[in-house]
């Protein structure tokens, strides 16, 4: 999965979550009934959950582009740099 794929994921995962959260309040409220509200949401995660868990080619339509092996080895990493620290001047007292 792509970082878009990622994204739209999330995306999908918040909106299908709260969509199922208000039908099945509303079900569950019509309805006179806590046992309905819970199983129509319950559902719903299910549902969320097999539509944004598994990675579908449908979150893989930015792949990602990596440099080849011999490409890699001419721009080497950075190496870290040493701080350079400055000794204070010390101030004689008379």
């Amino acid at each position: 999965m792509d970082w878009q794929g990622q994204k739209l994921a999330e995306q999908l995962m918040q909106i299908m979550l709260l969509v199922f959260a208000m039908v099945g309040f509303l079900t569950g409220y019509v309805m006179g009934s806590f046992q309905v509200m819970m199983l129509v949401y319950a559902v719903g995660v299910v549902l969320t959950t097999l539509v944004t868990v598994p990675n579908w080619p449908y979150f893989n339509r930015h792949p990602l582009k990596w440099l080849d092996p011999i490409e890699a080895e001419k721009h080497p990493k950075p190496q870290k740099q040493q701080p350079v620290s400055f000794k204070k001047k010390g101030s004689k007292a008379k």
